[in-house]
C-alpha cells in the first residue's frame, strides 16, 4: 500500500459524503479543500491505479429507476474455481465477486438495468459455467453509512 499524504488522507474523508451535486462537483469539492479541480482529479485517479480506492463513484438505488438488483451465489467445485471466477467476473452485470469459506464459495452482486436482465443474466451464467445460480433479492433495505478513516 503507498504512503498516503495529509491531503490524499483529506480527500478520503472529505469526499465520502455531502459530494457536492452541481454542474461542476469536482471544482466545487476541489475548493473545499483548498486545490484545483485538476490536481483534485490527478489525485483521485492515483489512488484508483494504486488500489487505495477500488471504486469512486456514486451508489444508486438501481430499482427506483427500474432495474433490478440481488446478491448471488453458486457453489464452485474447486477444481473450477479459477475458470468459474473468470467466466462470472467478465460479465459487465457482476461485481463484488467474493470467496467465502461455505458450500456456496462464490458470492457476487448482479445489478442489472431492466429487471428482465435480471433473468438473462442469470440464465447466462448457468449456461457458460453449468453451475445453479443461488439469487437472493433484496427483502428489506437499511441504510448503514459507513465513513473510514485514511490511516497510516
Amino acid at each position: 500500500m503507498p504512503e498516503l499524504s495529509p491531503l490524499d488522507r483529506q480527500i478520503l474523508a472529505t469526499l465520502q459524503g455531502d459530494f457536492p451535486i452541481c454542474e461542476r462537483p469536482y471544482a466545487e469539492a476541489a475548493g473545499r479543500l483548498g486545490i484545483s479541480e485538476d490536481e483534485l482529479l490527478t489525485r483521485l485517479q492515483q489512488l484508483l491505479a494504486d488500489k487505495v480506492l477500488t471504486r469512486f463513484g456514486p451508489m444508486f438505488q438501481i430499482e427506483e429507476m427500474g432495474g433490478a438488483f440481488v446478491l448471488a451465489a453458486l457453489a464452485v467445485p474447486e477444481v473450477r474455481y479459477d475458470e468459474v471466477t473468470a467466466m462470472v467476473n467478465a460479465l459487465p452485470q457482476v461485481a463484488h465477486n467474493y470467496r467465502r469459506e461455505h458450500a456456496l464459495n462464490m458470492w457476487f452482486v448482479l445489478a442489472t438495468e431492466t429487471k428482465a436482465g435480471m433473468a438473462e443474466a442469470i440464465a447466462r451464467i448457468e449456461q457458460e459455467t453449468g453451475l445453479p445460480v443461488y439469487a437472493f433479492p433484496k427483502e428489506r433495505e437499511f441504510f448503514v453509512e459507513m465513513k473510514l478513516e485514511a490511516r497510516a
